[in-house]
């Protein structure tokens, strides 16, 4: 038992050592922070770069942006044809994020979102330091991306998710419930009220003699269903590791409105920026390899 408890201990002092150099890490990052114009605005609608994303964030100003959108580094380690991955070393994944989300933060307007795309191997580690930074309190959901590829394990659980992590950046931020309730409707609400449903396409509630009419479709939930891209689907750009335009659409249709700036810093093969022209919205991000903005720009010119 002597053990266990010197171990515990020794733990302890370990996790209290680790939280004291994040502590100073961010102090010092934040003391080397160059608050910008509020008033400069995007050079156009949809821009895009080539380069580093620190190098960006510092570059723009505080509070412009509505929302953030990124499919990180996952820390694979593995070199793809598109992109170096980060190692899964804490360390490493700790020196990299940190002073890019406290950029994040001071561009992220007080009722703006970030959603940050990432798997298993760090998301604990992540968000950790997503508290560290944006707060406990302004966590909102841990949301879970549902897809089928090929290839399953014959020794454990196959690892068929992703995970994103949604932060507000204070209490009153935007959430756009109608835009993004589920295509279905629950089998006790179609029962009830389903002469309603056939006939107004919504249900009746009432509420101080009044009536007041509601859509019948269930509000979105932690998971999302959405499979991932086949190699010969119509939207596959050659990006490795591209996503799909409905995943990152009902992030971008919840957490802004048309004209709105939305930003992704991992831009990868333009997903989010070619979102962001469909719906009407602004956009601003970057990618340190050329083939990513390439990719990019090409997907942006085929838009209407």
């Amino acid at each position: 038992m002597a053990v266990k408890i010197l171990y515990i201990g020794s733990r302890l002092g370990e996790v209290a050592e680790h939280k004291s150099q994040i502590e100073k890490q961010k102090l010092n990052i934040m003391d080397k922070v160059e608050l910008k114009d509020e008033t400069a605005i995007l050079p156009n609608p949809c821009y895009v770069q080539c380069g580093d994303n620190l190098e960006l964030l510092k570059s723009q100003p505080n509070e412009s942006v509505n929302m953030i959108y990124c499919d990180i580094l996952y820390g694979t380690g593995r070199n793809f044809d598109d992109y170096q991955d980060l190692k899964p070393i804490r360390s490493d994944i700790e020196s990299h994020y940190l002073p890019r989300l406290i950029e994040m933060k001071r561009v992220l307007k007080q009722n703006g979102s970030i959603y940050l795309q990432m798997d298993t191997r760090i998301n604990h580690w992540m968000r950790i330091l997503m508290d560290d930074v944006f707060g406990y309190d302004n966590f909102q959901n841990e949301l879970v991306w549902v897809y089928r590829t090929q290839g399953f394990s014959k020794t454990k659980w196959s690892e068929k998710h992703d995970v994103i992590l949604f932060y507000s950046k204070s209490k009153e931020f935007i959430f756009n419930l109608e835009a993004v309730r589920e295509k279905e409707i629950g089998e006790s609400t179609q029962k009830r009220w389903h002469k309603e449903i056939a006939e107004h396409g919504m249900i009746p509630t009432k509420k101080n003699g009044k009536i007041y009419w509601n859509s019948p479709y269930s509000p979105p939930r932690d998971w999302i269903n959405i499979n991932a891209l086949p190699q010969a689907h119509s939207e596959r750009n050659g990006y490795s590791t591209q996503k799909p335009k409905e995943l990152i659409s009902r992030f971008v249709l919840a957490s802004t409105n048309k004209g709105d700036v939305v930003a992704d810093y991992y831009l990868g093969s333009g997903t989010t920026a070619v979102v962001c022209k469909e719906l009407n919205r602004n956009f601003i991000g970057c990618d340190i390899n050329p083939k990513a903005i390439e990719i990019t720009n090409a997907r942006l010119e085929a838009v209407s």
